[in-house]
């Protein structure tokens, strides 16, 4: 028999039998919608964290120097316990630094915060992400400017109270006006506006316009920092070779500072990009993994399910099978038939599951900060699993079915 009619006989089957194929597709369909919204929703995250999040915050052929990593923590608790030990950053560790830095690469303080704001165009104060910066941390970030101008300067070396604001900002406290030249308040300190930045959106549903940066000699470094120290420093070099070239730099000029002996481990933080991928990819790949491996239980009760119907099956056509053998049907048509049967109806049940999936995983990327994205393998790799559970499911009942006598199935009613 052609594999063409062969699956023909067997969609003629499902529309027959409506009630019970649907039973029989429904465990494949569950096993594979999960396993294509879960591997979505992973793949999208992973995109988002790679592309947008890491990007955000450590962008390419740029790294960070910091008391603390951001992304990478302690693996064991005497670790954590000897990272509080480490001492704090000051802004003449940061200036050491820079000494000793070749001239093309970028550098830049920060210190972080959040405070009140205020002004006399907004109904209330509001809380907002105050940064204390110097150096060249426009350019680093890479903030296109929509209004006004980055900070100048004289008035970073003058510690001039002046910010650059974000969209955010901008529209809570300057309603329908140009906020450039005009006063905000921070933590009851008059600031004068003189930029405003691009919207930059969110990641995982926080706003990144909720932001005031202005220099670290203002009062907005004391209101970050009381005690005088710093949070960090970001370093972008021209070349990824650079990077690393410059990494080393910085992390003999902190050792020789410091006076660590050579057996002593670092007690700064320097990362890249890559490193703070490190411990997401760990994540990512177990997320995979329980995200594949769940649904493959659906899978085995769908392969159950497709079994027991193709057994009942075989129950209720042994005269039909007596009639095919008796006109010259051999063993091996019976048995393609039985098996294509099968295999139609789980690839027909992963089909409406990828289908499912996917309008799942739209559905919460839509509705929540959860981001989405199909991973083509995953596509494949559902479609041959239904291929695949239906032929394992129907061999059995195939081979019960291929080997009936034809005499005994003829007397079969």
């Amino acid at each position: 028999m052609p594999l063409i009619e062969a699956i023909s006989l067997a969609l003629g089957q499902i529309r027959v039998q409506k009630l019970k194929s649907f039973f029989t597709l429904l465990g494949v369909t569950i096993g594979v919608m999960f396993l294509i919204a879960v591997v979505s929703i992973v793949e999208g995250m992973s995109k988002y964290v790679e592309e947008d999040f890491i990007g955000r915050f450590i962008g390419a052929n740029t790294f960070t120097l910091r008391r603390w990593p951001d992304f990478t923590g302690p693996e064991t608790e005497a670790e954590w316990r000897d990272m509080q030990r480490w001492p704090l950053m000051y802004r003449h560790d940061a200036r050491y630094v820079v000494d000793v830095l070749p001239k093309d690469v970028q550098w830049a303080i920060e210190t972080d915060a959040s405070a009140t704001a205020s002004s006399a165009y907004a109904p209330r104060p509001r809380q907002a992400t105050i940064y204390a910066v110097e150096g060249d941390y426009f350019q680093i970030k890479n903030y296109d400017i929509v209004a006004g101008r980055t900070i100048a300067q004289p008035e970073y070396l003058n510690g001039t109270n002046v910010v650059v604001i974000g969209d955010e900002v901008a529209t809570f406290f300057f309603p329908n006006l140009d906020p450039i030249g005009r006063e905000l308040r921070v933590g009851g300190v008059p600031y004068m506006v003189v930029g405003r930045i691009e919207k930059q959106g969110s990641l995982f549903g926080m706003s990144m316009d909720r932001l005031i940066i202005g220099p670290l000699e203002s009062g907005l470094g004391r209101l970050t920092n009381p005690r005088g120290d710093i949070d960090g420093m970001m370093l972008k070099a021209p070349s990824t070779t650079a990077m690393f070239d410059g990494m080393e730099l910085v992390r003999e000029a902190m050792r020789s500072r410091r006076q660590l002996r050579p057996a002593q481990r670092d007690n700064f933080s320097i990362e890249t990009s890559e490193s703070a991928l490190e411990d997401f990819r760990e994540v990512k790949s177990v997320m995979t993994i329980a995200g594949t491996a769940l649904p493959m239980i659906g899978l085995v009760v769908g392969g159950m399910v497709i079994m027991n119907i193709m057994l009942v099956a075989v129950a209720e056509r042994t005269h039909e099978i007596g009639i095919r053998k008796a006109l010259g049907a051999r063993r091996k048509d019976i048995l393609r038939q039985f098996l294509v049967e099968a295999a139609t109806l789980s690839t027909l049940g992963a089909v409406i599951g990828i289908g499912l999936g996917l309008g799942g995983a739209w559905v919460i990327a839509s509705n929540t900060p959860l981001p989405a994205a199909v991973a083509p393998w995953s596509l494949v790799v559902a479609t041959l699993l239904g291929l695949g559970v239906g032929i394992v499911s129907g061999v059995y009942p195939a081979r019960r079915a291929s080997r009936l006598d034809p005499i005994e199935a003829l007397r079969q009613e």
